[in-house]
Parts: C-alpha cells; structure tokens; sequence
C-alpha cells in the first residue's frame, strides 16, 4: 500500500479548503467556520484523499475519499490530530461523530457521553470522565426541591445576583454552574471569584465548575463564537441532553434562566430550555432581567463601561464585590484585555 503525507492547510490555501470541503460534502458534512487546525491527507498526485480538523479540544469535520475506505487512513488521521492537541496540552479530548461511526472511534478509545436526535454521538478519550463529572456532583445532592442555574458571569452583575437571589428564595438547594472554560474576556479564576463573593450571603448554593460538559467550546461553541442559527441550535440540543443528565445526577427538577432580550445565542437557547426541559420532567423558569437606568443590566454593558473605565456607572449595574475587583491593582490586566478587546458585546 503507497504511503500518503499529512500536512497542515493554511487558511489562505484555498485550492486544498476547496478540496476539503468537496471531500466532506461526499459525507453530507459542511466545513465548521471555527476551526483553528485543519490537516489533510494528500495521495502521489497531491489529491485530498483524506481529511480532519481540530477547534479547542475537540476533534471534527473527517472524511475519507470513496475510493480509498477500508485502508485505514482515518485511523492516520486521527493519530495525527491527537499528536496536535497533546502538543497543544490538551489531554482530555472530545468528538462529535455520525452514529454509525461511532464503533471505530471507540475501538480508537474514545467513549460515548450522549446521543443527539438518533443522529450524532458525542464522544471523549476518557472511559469514565463523564461518569466520574457526574459522581462528584451526586455527592452535594440534596433533599426537598433542587434547582439549577447556569451562569458565565462575564463578569457578574447586579442582574446575575438578583437571578441567583430570585432562584435561590424558591427552592431548598440551588446548584450553580459556573462556565469554566476560559473563552471570555474575564478569566474564569476571576469569574468564579466574583460569583463566589456575590452569592455568599445565600446559604442554600452550592456553585459548581461546570467543567467541558455544560456550555464549553466541546458542548456549546456557539456560546462564544458567532454562528449560524442552525449551528447554534444544534450545539443547544447537545448542551441541554447532556444538562439532563447532569440534572439526573442531583435531582434537579426545576432550571432557572434570565430573560435575554438582546444575545441571539442565548434567546435560541432559552427557548430551546423553555421547550424541552419540560420533557425530561424539568420546569424551566425564565426570569425577567433586573433594569437600572431603565435598560435591562447586562454583562457586555459592563463590559463596555470597564473600556471607559467609567465606575461611577458601574456601580449601578454591579455588587460592590465586583466593583471593588474592578478598582483593585488586581484588575488591571482584566482591564487591559476588555480595552484591547474592541467590540465586547454578547451577539
């Protein structure tokens, strides 16, 4: 059997991204616009033959050329990409994969985490990581009424307290998720900080990382990027079925959310919340944003504010805790990113 090369494509190659494209099209797969590492596959006559990419720690888009299935070349492929991301650091690795795929990956050690529709299968590297996930939650279960509130906090305003505060006087246990990936402006050690600080006078929270199963660049993408409408839904359905299971775990029946008046991302995903939580038992409670100045508060308004370094506005739209990090020396690389960042606002 010849031996075939594996190279990285640049962005700017246009020829082998067409290629690429017209070799996952044969697979019913369109490109993701938010790869950051694409390799390929090339035969004697420098032809795609064989194709897979990577986006944070997750691995995607593969194909294999019709006249070359059964060689093994995915297997190649695969290796490649998984040589990528341990350079990379990144050990605990995740993939989505058509069903009837998913026997190769997990004969390459990879194990299945949840099923999306009959159609996609989500996968890890790790035998027992999601099980493991949801053992250490099982661990603060609690009785009476169990809630769940999912938060990023970028950073965490007076509207993230009054949702905490609002969901906490209606339940005996409220399990709060704090995004953990580290996509935002604000650092998630930083996140969870202010979080930490701004719900510590509720006694019945327990604030949880929610880790790469709840709204992460392996689950949910779409969150930090912007994407296609489909796209986000298709990402929302995988986040909410894993969600589920998560809610299994603690015995929660009841999920709040806040109101989204102006993010695309997050109005698709509370109606995706409000219409099939309920079907797994789970009531879904969309809470009306808190207002100041008339205008419903929000992370990306602070956001803007923290590049104006205008605090006498801030203090209206934040808890003193967060307004005392944003004042502090601490803060001034925070700062320097959210000014460097140019357009900060959630879409």
């Amino acid at each position: 059997m010849p031996e075939y090369t594996i190279s990285p494509i640049r962005p700017s190659d246009k020829r082998s991204l067409s290629q690429v494209d017209a070799l996952l099209k044969q697979e019913g797969i369109q490109r993701d616009a938010h790869l950051d590492y694409i390799c390929a596959m090339y035969d004697e006559n420098y032809q795609i033959i064989a194709t897979g990419s990577c986006f944070a720690n997750t691995l995607r888009c593969f194909a294999v050329s019709s006249a070359h299935q059964g060689e093994g070349l995915l297997n190649q492929v695969i290796t490649h990409l998984i040589d990528v991301q341990y350079q990379r650091g990144n050990i605990h690795l995740f993939l989505y994969t058509k069903i009837n795929s998913a026997k190769f990956f997990q004969d390459l050690g990879f194990y299945e985490i949840a099923r999306v529709d009959g159609t996609l299968v989500f996968m890890e590297n790790r035998k027992n990581g999601f099980q493991e996930y949801l053992a250490s939650l099982a661990k603060t279960k609690t009785n009476g009424l169990s809630a769940a509130l999912v938060m990023n906090a970028n950073p965490f305003t007076l509207g993230h307290q009054y949702l905490a505060e609002k969901a906490a006087s209606e339940c005996d246990t409220l399990h709060l998720f704090i995004v953990s990936e580290d996509a935002s402006l604000v650092p998630f050690s930083v996140r969870k900080k202010l979080v930490l600080a701004g719900t510590a006078h509720l006694p019945n929270v327990i604030c949880h990382d929610s880790g790469p199963y709840i709204i992460s660049n392996a689950t949910f993408p779409s969150y930090f990027l912007k994407d296609d409408e489909s796209v986000i839904k298709g990402h929302a359905k995988l986040d909410l079925i894993i969600f589920t299971k998560i809610a299994e775990a603690l015995a929660v029946t009841r999920r709040y959310v806040g109101e989204e008046p102006a993010s695309q991302v997050t109005g698709i995903y509370n109606q995706m919340l409000s219409s099939r939580l309920p079907l797994s038992g789970i009531d879904c409670i969309i809470v009306p944003r808190k207002q100041a100045m008339d205008k419903p508060i929000s992370a990306s308004t602070v956001r803007q504010l923290l590049q104006k370094r205008d605090f006498p506005a801030l203090e209206k739209l934040v808890p003193s805790t967060t307004l005392d990090y944003f004042k502090s020396e601490e803060a001034a690389v925070v700062i320097a990113k959210i000014c460097q960042a140019g357009d900060v606002v959630h879409y």
